[in-house]
């Protein structure tokens, strides 16, 4: 989910994406100037997904921010343990007035939403007995049996051994030492973007400029990744990562088959996810949204849906970042975790394994280090962990979720949660960057919030 504001896979990236933002300005002058008169006629145009009492004062936050030209189109769906979604949803896919409107089934680019279900896919492995949260993970990849770690970061790659091993627990937690090009700097970000350890997708133009140097598989990706020195000693520091990435590619290995094929066969099938995709198929194109920036006060299309690159098979599927759903499934994912490993009947994992991934997996001695709300994190406001890909707070939040809430956020403004001290899920479904420009997730916290203490009196 996460990414500092427009700083994407390092300043090459950066611009890259500016020029492809400039571009598209130029190419589009026609919508800009009219995009509050067209994203204000979306709100009469299109109806809202919720019965009109179901969530009011969430229904009413979403109309305004469509109203007001703020994103072209949102939806949430909310949720309680055993019982279906709610689903609110305002104004379209795209600028265009005569896009189709935004509702449970539309296709966003969730980002590092991806990690908590990389995360789920890695808990069944252990849950399996195939893994182990404490494993090394020199058993399965040696080539990380004799990492080194950087004396310096900031100023040079100048390196000495590491005195601890890589474990799953660290990889799920941001805890390994590795870095992300995302919010890296200095010399080891050039390292990372020369070797092609970028697993993220933003357009088409960035991705034909990153696509030659990044590794052509997972097993790949794994094993350069290995190459590089780490920023910290394994198990010593939260610093948010790729981890997730890597993990996916353990995935892959442990379990014998390609990552997404066993994401498939232990995730989404037996969900009944059928709009998850590392690539969208043709069939599935016209439920795209089209992904935004902000340029002197515009909205502008980084990502136009008609031309996305998430229409492109990916290099490898991205476990920390690949993904694009719909509400509706994420939703299903989120029920399987708010109901203890199933849905419908089927179940996936077993409670106490869901359990232990949404729990403090931090190692003894870290704290949770915290990123930029431009990535989408959790907040401030309480004392937070972090479990198997995605954060969990320590304490309720005043007016908000409570303790022992799970969840991430994705760098183009999604965001998702189980609150088991409420008894609600959440998914809330935009796409723009940076995911701070507008507080919507934090104007969702206080909207949904003020619905449930509503609906209890």
């Amino acid at each position: 989910m996460m990414i500092r504001r427009m700083t994407l896979t390092g300043g090459a990236m950066l611009a890259l994406l500016s020029a492809s933002a400039v571009a598209q300005v130029a190419h589009r002058p026609q919508i800009q100037p009219q995009a509050r008169t067209l994203l204000a006629a979306q709100t009469a145009q299109a109806p809202a997904t919720a019965p009109a009492t179901a969530l009011p004062v969430t229904q009413a936050l979403f109309d305004t921010y469509v109203r007001e030209g703020k994103v072209p189109g949102v939806v949430a769906a909310i949720g309680a343990p055993g019982k279906p979604p709610i689903f609110v949803s305002a104004g379209r896919t795209r600028l265009e007035p005569d896009a189709p409107a935004a509702g449970p089934d539309t296709l966003w680019r969730v980002y590092s939403m991806t990690k908590p279900i990389t995360a789920m896919a890695a808990m069944i492995l252990i849950e399996d007995g195939k893994l182990s949260l404490d494993e090394p993970l020199s058993d399965i990849y040696p080539a990380y049996k004799q990492m080194r770690v950087l004396t310096d970061p900031e100023t040079s790659l100048e390196s000495r051994p590491a005195t601890r091993p890589i474990t799953i627990r660290n990889l799920l937690t941001h805890t390994a030492g590795l870095g992300y090009s995302i919010v890296t700097k200095g010399p080891l970000l050039k390292e990372y973007e020369s070797r092609g350890i970028v697993p993220f997708a933003v357009n088409a133009q960035v991705e034909a400029a990153v696509r030659p140097t990044r590794p052509a598989d997972l097993q790949q990706f794994a094993e350069r990744v290995a190459t590089v020195p780490l920023i910290a000693e394994p198990g010593t520091k939260w610093s948010y990562s790729i981890g997730l990435d890597v993990m996916a590619a353990v995935v892959e290995k442990v379990s014998g088959m390609p990552f997404e094929r066993f994401v498939q066969t232990r995730l989404f099938t037996p969900l009944k996810m059928t709009s998850s995709y590392w690539q969208v198929p043709a069939s599935a194109a016209n439920r795209l949204v089209t992904n935004y920036t902000f340029l002197d006060g515009r909205m502008v299309p980084v990502d136009p849906a008609a031309t996305s690159v998430f229409l492109q098979q990916p290099s490898f599927p991205y476990g920390g970042a690949g993904l694009v759903m719909s509400a509706r499934d994420y939703d299903r994912f989120l029920q399987m975790l708010q109901n203890g490993g199933e849905v419908d009947g089927v179940r996936v994992m077993k409670t106490e394994t869901v359990k232990l991934a949404m729990s403090n997996l931090l190692p003894a001695g870290v704290s949770y280090g915290k990123v930029s709300g431009a990535t989408g994190g959790s907040s401030d406001e309480v004392p937070t962990g972090y479990g198997a890909g995605g954060s969990v707070t320590l304490a309720d939040t005043p007016g908000g979720p409570g303790k022992g809430t799970y969840g991430w956020g994705g760098a183009a403004g999604t965001i998702t949660y189980v609150d088991p001290t409420h008894g609600l899920r959440g998914t809330m479904m935009v796409n723009y960057f940076p995911a701070d420009h507008w507080p919507l997730r934090r104007d969702l916290s206080a909207a949904l919030y003020q619905d449930f203490r509503a609906a209890r009196r």
